[in-house]
């Protein structure tokens, strides 16, 4: 298990995973909230979350290039995919991943923002277990994880951004609340995480 990040931290990747990372995969999973007590599973729908990972792509002036979501599952350059949309969170292990082949992203790729949304506008009062994990894509290793432990009635979450730097990439965890249904629509705030 990698590196346990607690909000604001960033980490080289590089550094941790001990040589120059080519390609890395962004995990991403929850649980849906279990009822408690006789009453709470009584009337508990078993509603599924159906979360959406996304990867907002950005230039160095923080302006975006591309985006990666469940309605478009490859980046434009082809370096960045998606695995597919999971409507309900169950089971174990990510829910989404993210592939990114660091070494074939152009140049002008300086900063790839990972979020999560509620697409049916659930709020994250109804979802447990939220992570997000950057794993090294070659070797399977985990190089970090950050758990989401807050809930509330936001729909959205600015979960962790990687930024190029001189010698590789950094991961930074960010965990900001956000609203939307979908990644569209909290664009300007996730460029706005970047080196806040």
């Amino acid at each position: 298990m990698g590196i346990s990040l607690q909000k604001k931290q960033t980490l080289s990747l590089e550094k941790e995973a001990g040589s120059t990372l080519r390609k890395v995969r962004l995990g991403l999973g929850w649980d849906p909230v279990k009822p408690s007590g006789f009453f709470g599973k009584l009337l508990s729908s078993d509603a599924a979350i159906d979360l959406d990972a996304s990867c907002i792509v950005l230039d160095a002036g923080k302006q975006p290039l591309d985006l990666v979501w469940f309605r478009q599952l490859k980046s434009n350059c082809g370096k960045i995919v998606h695995s597919g949309d999971n409507r309900t969170g169950e089971g174990a292990g990510d829910d989404e991943t993210i592939a990114v082949d660091l070494a074939g992203l152009n140049g002008n790729v300086q900063h790839l923002v990972f979020t999560v949304n509620s697409f049916l506008g659930q709020s994250f009062e109804k979802v447990a277990n939220a992570y997000c994990r950057i794993v090294d894509a070659e070797s399977n290793t985990e190089l970090a994880r950050f758990n989401l432990a807050e809930q509330g009635n936001h729909t959205g979450v600015i979960m962790a951004y990687l930024s190029r730097t001189g010698s590789g990439w950094n991961f930074t965890a960010v965990g900001t609340p956000s609203n939307g249904r979908d990644v569209t629509s909290i664009g300007q705030q996730a460029a706005a995480a970047v080196n806040a």
